[in-house]
C-alpha cells in the first residue's frame, strides 16, 4: 500500500497530544481532527469516515459492523489505544483492513494506577479522605477504620502481559509478595523474573491476597469475575481491575462486598462507564473507584500518539504496519494492491 502521503486523508476522531499529529503532517498527510471535547456518535463517525483514507480511532469510537461496512474503502484503522474492544476486528479482517494498536505505551502508567489502588484499599483511605472533607475527624479511636498490610501476601495476576508484569514487579520489590498468574498460555520469561508460578482460574481466586485483572475483554473474559468467581476468593481478599469494566459484573462485585465474601476493591473501570455519581461503591470504605485513567500520563499519552501515527506512516511508506492486530488482513490487502 505504498502511497504519495500528499494523497491521503487522516482523520483523528479526538484532539490527541500532537507528538503524533505531527509526524503525520511531517509526513505530508492531510490530517484533519474532531473538533469537540466529547466522543463522536455513529453517525458523525460514519460521515467523517467516509471522507477519509485512514482513521486514527478511540476506544469510544464505535468501530462495528456497521460503520466498516459503509466505510469499507477505508486503508487502514489505527487505534490510539492498548486494547481494541471497540472495534469488530473479525468484520475488518473480512474487509480487508488492517488495525493498528498501541501496545506497550501504557504498561508503567496503567500498573502504577494498580498499585495506588492496591495501597488505597488496603487502608480505605479514599474513604478516609472523605472523612475529612465531611468534618468526621474527631479523636482517636484504636479500633477504627483499620485497614490491612500487604508485606508477604500473594498477588494473582490475571492476563500476565506487560502490565501484569509491571504490576508484579512493584508488589514483588515492595512487599516481597509472592506471585501467581493464570494466563491461556505459559509467560516462561515472566516466571523467570518473578519466580511466578502459573495456576488455574480456580487456584487464582483461592490462593489470591491481591487479585488484579490486566487482561483484554473478550469473550473469554467477559464478566468472568461474577458471583461464583467471588465467592471463591478469600474473605480478606483485594480485588482490582485496571483492565476493562466489562471483565467483571458489577452487581456481583457490590453484593460480594457486602457480604464479606471478599475485603475491599479498586477500580479504574466500571462496568458501565462511566459509573452513575450514586452508584453505592463509591461510599464504601474498603472500595477505590479511578474515571479510567490507567494512561493519563504525559509520557504515555504521547507514546500512544507516537504509536498510532506510526501505525499509518509505515503502512503507507512501507506496507508495514509496526504493532498490529489482524496481520492477516494487510497481507490481503498488500496481494489485491
Amino acid at each position: 500500500m505504498i502511497k504519495n502521503p500528499n494523497e491521503i486523508k487522516v482523520f483523528i476522531t479526538r484532539d490527541i497530544p500532537s507528538v503524533g499529529i505531527e509526524l503525520l503532517k511531517k509526513e505530508g498527510f492531510e490530517v484533519s481532527v474532531w473538533p469537540n471535547d466529547r466522543p463522536m456518535n455513529r453517525d458523525e463517525l460514519i460521515e467523517e469516515g467516509k471522507k477519509a483514507n485512514a482513521i486514527l480511532t478511540l476506544l469510544t469510537d464505535p468501530v462495528d459492523i456497521n460503520f466498516l461496512n459503509e466505510c469499507n474503502h477505508l486503508d487502514i484503522i489505527s487505534q490510539f489505544a492498548v486494547g481494541y474492544d471497540n472495534i469488530n476486528i473479525a468484520e475488518a479482517t473480512r474487509l480487508g483492513i488492517p488495525v493498528g494498536y498501541a501496545p506497550g505505551a501504557m504498561s508503567a502508567a496503567t500498573a502504577d494506577i494498580a498499585f495506588g489502588l492496591m495501597i488505597a484499599v488496603s487502608r480505605k483511605m479514599f474513604y478516609m479522605h472523605k472523612t475529612i472533607a465531611k468534618g468526621e475527624w474527631t479523636y482517636f479511636r484504636p479500633k477504627a477504620n483499620l485497614g490491612i498490610e500487604l508485606k508477604n501476601k500473594t498477588l494473582g495476576i490475571f492476563g500476565l502481559g506487560r502490565i501484569g508484569v509491571e504490576m508484579a514487579i512493584r508488589c514483588k520489590g515492595a512487599y516481597n509478595m509472592k506471585i501467581i498468574y493464570h494466563n491461556r498460555r505459559p509467560n516462561k520469561e515472566a516466571e523467570q523474573i518473578l519466580n511466578a508460578s502459573l495456576v488455574s482460574f480456580e487456584e487464582l481466586l483461592h490462593q489470591s491476597d491481591v487479585l488484579s485483572v490486566h487482561s483484554a475483554l473478550n469473550d473469554e473474559t467477559r464478566g468472568i469475575f461474577n458471583k461464583n468467581a467471588f465467592s471463591k476468593m478469600k474473605p480478606g481478599s483485594i480485588f482490582i481491575n485496571t483492565a476493562r469494566g466489562g471483565i467483571h459484573k458489577e452487581q456481583d462485585l457490590l453484593d460480594a462486598l457486602n457480604a464479606g465474601s471478599i475485603w475491599g476493591a479498586g477500580l479504574d473501570v466500571t462496568n458501565p462507564e462511566p459509573m452513575d455519581a450514586n452508584n453505592p461503591l463509591l461510599s464504601m470504605p474498603n472500595v477505590a473507584v479511578l474515571p479510567h485513567i490507567g494512561s493519563a500520563t504525559v509520557e504515555a499519552r504521547n507514546e500512544m500518539s507516537r504509536l498510532a501515527a506510526m501505525n499509518i506512516i509505515e503502512f503507507y511508506k512501507h506496507n508495514r504496519i509496526p504493532n498490529i492486530v489482524n496481520p492477516e488482513s494487510l497481507q490481503r490487502k498488500t496481494n489485491i494492491t
